[in-house]
């Protein structure tokens, strides 16, 4: 009875563990998609600030896939605003998204430690 109970046991703390580590490596990777939109939303504001010290007759082109097509100032103004919002809205999501992975773990977590403490009141009272 009590080898079931301790490979139940065991195979409960190896699948939690299991858990624990995807989710880790989850909340790694979103951290990294987070750091690549601050670095895109600095290079966009970084862009901004130099067309705006543009006159507005300057010719100025937007990359299209392989290509350059001339586009007015104001449009391309347009387009790195519309760009900024939505790195942003990606970014906002992934940080609910990190949240809720984090608070999973700590949920693993203390979960592995109310195992942890039921293994140690077993074997204590035996």
């Amino acid at each position: 009875m009590a080898k079931l109970v301790d490979m139940e046991l065991k195979k409960a703390f190896g699948e939690l563990q299991h858990k624990m580590v995807e989710t880790s490596e989850r909340v790694h990777i979103i951290d990294s998609k987070i750091e690549v939109f601050e670095r895109l939303t600095h290079r966009i504001e970084m862009t901004e600030r130099t067309m705006s010290t543009l006159p507005p007759e300057t010719k100025t082109y937007e990359s299209v896939g392989r290509m350059f097509l001339l586009t007015d100032l104001e449009e391309v103004k347009k387009s790195l605003a519309n760009r900024k919002s939505l790195v942003a809205a990606r970014s906002k999501e992934l940080e609910k998204n990190k949240q809720y992975l984090e608070k999973n773990l700590e949920e693993f977590e203390g979960t592995i430690r109310e195992m942890v403490k039921q293994r140690k009141c077993q074997n204590e009272a035996q």
